[in-house]
């Protein structure tokens, strides 16, 4: 089965589920460091997301992701919002009108993603932010694409490299956002964002994963 505007639809509405699950976790998190509100905030603007996508008709991946975005934007306070709607708008526009993707458009989603996150936050590597689990999933992206991966390999693989990056901030001392307030004080906690990140990237590649290889 290819990646296509359906499965793409399908995808994140399993992403929507994953953030209802995790709801309390992310709500935690942010306690810890932050003003708490991320879980909540995510939760509410993934059950928009969930509620327009089961009622759009069939659309192209990028269409989808404009959906996904541009609801983001205006449903998710805080700074979450229009970062993650940002991710979203640039993927959207490096996929096109693309019907299908292979693992060389996911690559180059993921790249742009990361661009567009880094541009509206002036983050970098090692501030303690969503920026530490999506830049390393770009990277293993790219490099799964230029071995050949299919679509499902090349998100694994970003999901892989979320996973290592977001548990990386554990021992990290934020240096933006409310965190960073909290100085040598914010080390040994987990980032909310970069949390929220590895989440949406392996639901994405388990939805990816469920399509078969080729996809």
């Amino acid at each position: 089965m290819a990646c296509d505007g359906s499965s793409m639809v399908a995808a994140w509405l399993g992403v929507a589920e994953v953030i209802r699950a995790h709801r309390d976790e992310l709500v935690r998190l942010d306690r810890e460091i932050g003003d708490g509100d991320h879980g909540e905030n995510l939760r509410r603007g993934f059950d928009v997301v969930a509620e327009r996508l089961a009622a759009m008709d069939a659309a192209t991946p990028g269409a989808v992701l404009k959906s996904v975005a541009t609801t983001l934007i205006s449903t998710v306070g805080g700074a979450a919002g229009p970062l993650f709607g940002t991710a979203l708008l640039r993927a959207a526009k490096a996929l096109g009108d693309r019907a299908t993707l292979d693992g060389t458009a996911v690559a180059e989603a993921l790249a742009a993603s990361s661009e567009g996150v880094i541009a509206r936050g002036r983050a970098e590597i090692g501030d303690k932010t969503m920026v530490d689990a999506l830049v390393p999933a770009a990277k293993a992206a790219e490099s799964a694409a230029q071995r050949g991966d299919s679509a499902s390999g090349v998100l694994a693989e970003a999901a892989r490299a979320a996973t290592r990056g977001a548990h990386d901030t554990v021992e990290l001392v934020a240096r933006k956002g409310r965190a960073s307030y909290l100085g040598p004080r914010s080390a040994g906690h987990l980032d909310p964002g970069a949390r929220s990140t590895e989440l949406i990237l392996t639901s994405l590649a388990a939805s990816a994963g469920s399509l078969g290889e080729g996809s």
